[in-house]
């Protein structure tokens, strides 16, 4: 018997050539090519700091969602609280490269795309904003992160090895184990959704991915 696709694959297979775009960005493939810009990467190292700032206050309002809006039995809380814990650690960690490449953290100053990014991330924290809708959100960017670091790591990369370190953080099966938890738990929403949060979290989907591409622009010195 033929498994039944799931909402989140048909987004991805409709949508594909934005997913590939985000995915597969010439900023990941410099650095799967070995001919990354090293200001280009010192670039996305200061303004991921930045977003990734933005970025707990949006997961920690996608717990709140999770813990009044889901099912206990299926353990979302518990998966995405281990997202938010991990963010600990990632701050930390952006600290401790930005001193090894000399990147002054306190100077940066957010680009347009950064901003905008930040600024969508607030938008999805408001209680108004279905649960589905958000969690969309949160695993998407994971997701992206994940597949697209992953590529740096696959046996034909040339990634320099000062960067490999970089691209285990978000590449390797662990992560992606949880990116994976995250989309079960989407597509366990958006089976029970109505049309209207279907097409809402949809467009939101399109949004992280326009997104993405426009933070790798930015990183590679693209406008």
């Amino acid at each position: 018997m033929q498994a039944k696709i799931t909402v989140t694959e048909t987004w991805l297979r409709k949508h594909r050539h934005l997913y590939d775009g985000a995915t597969r960005h010439p900023f990941i493939r410099s650095i799967r090519d070995g001919n990354i810009n090293i200001s280009a990467f010192k670039t996305w190292l200061g303004q991921d700091y930045i977003f990734v700032r933005a970025f707990v206050p949006f997961v920690a309002s996608v717990l709140t969602k999770a813990y009044k809006g889901s099912d206990d039995g299926n353990g979302d809380v518990e998966v995405i609280l281990g997202g938010v814990a991990a963010l600990h650690d990632e701050i930390s960690w952006f600290k401790k490269e930005a001193f090894k490449w000399g990147v002054q953290l306190s100077s940066i100053v957010p680009q347009k795309a950064n901003q905008e990014y930040c600024r969508f991330l607030e938008s999805l924290i408001g209680p108004e904003v279905e649960y589905t809708v958000a969690a969309v959100a949160f695993w998407a960017i994971e997701t992206i992160y994940q597949e697209s670091f992953a590529h740096c790591l696959e046996d034909d990369s040339k990634t320099p090895p000062e960067l490999k370190e970089t691209c285990q953080r978000w590449g390797n099966e662990s992560f992606g184990e949880y990116c994976n938890s995250l989309r079960n738990i989407v597509d366990r929403q958006l089976e029970k959704a109505s049309d209207d949060v279907i097409t809402k979290a949809e467009a939101t989907l399109l949004r992280v991915l326009e997104h993405e591409v426009d933070f790798w622009n930015m990183s590679h010195g693209r406008t």
